[in-house]
């Protein structure tokens, strides 16, 4: 098999399956259920594009110079604030703002999560090992671009069907747990570390 083939394949199914029902899919599928669905596609899209297409084009270099411990700190309070706010907020009438809205808010909390997460570092990984960084960014773009697909088929399709009250709810409590999530392991490593 030839070699960029491979490249290309072994980056494909690894992101793939890392991504699928991770945190990021999940958000996706609750943000196309409130808004347009090619906002959220086109804006998660952007980010992965940005966070994990640069990380293996560059490499281990971006990685350097971001503090893992700030970053993920940042992240989980920014995760907290974004649920107690989507929690406490009325719903909004105009859906022209909303689009616009959800492809910004999409692209930023896709590329928070993606920040130091597992396909970020997968992706450095995977583009040292095989020294192929352009394959390594095709496989991995074709893997986000399916899974996100079918994170934004769910919630578009499926989810649109639930009172909005409910997604808020739900929505709201699951960015508030990913930022404590975030917020306790980076604690926790930072207690271990010397």
């Amino acid at each position: 098999m030839d070699m960029g083939l491979a490249t290309l394949l072994t980056s494909f199914t690894l992101i793939f399956l890392a991504e699928l029902g991770d945190k990021t899919q999940i958000c996706t599928i609750i943000l196309s259920s409130k808004a347009s669905a090619s906002s959220v596609f086109f804006g998660a899209m952007l980010a992965f594009l940005l966070v994990d297409g640069l990380s293996a084009l560059l490499g281990g270099e971006l990685l350097a110079l971001l503090p893992h411990s700030i970053l993920s700190l940042a992240t989980g309070f920014i995760f907290i604030i974004f649920g107690l706010i989507s929690l406490l907020r009325k719903s909004e009438g105009a859906t022209c703002e909303k689009t616009e809205a959800t492809f910004m808010q999409t692209f930023l909390l896709v590329s928070l999560m993606e920040l130091g997460d597992k396909t970020q570092f997968s992706s450095i990984l995977l583009a040292a090992k095989f020294e192929n960084p352009l394959f390594v960014l095709v496989g991995i773009m074709l893997a986000f671009t399916a899974v996100t697909a079918i994170g934004v088929f769910l919630g578009y399709k499926i989810l649109r069907f639930i009172p909005e009250k409910y997604l808020r709810i739900g929505a709201s409590t699951l960015f508030v747990t990913l930022g404590l999530i975030f917020l306790l392991e980076t604690l926790l490593n930072v207690r271990i570390m010397p």
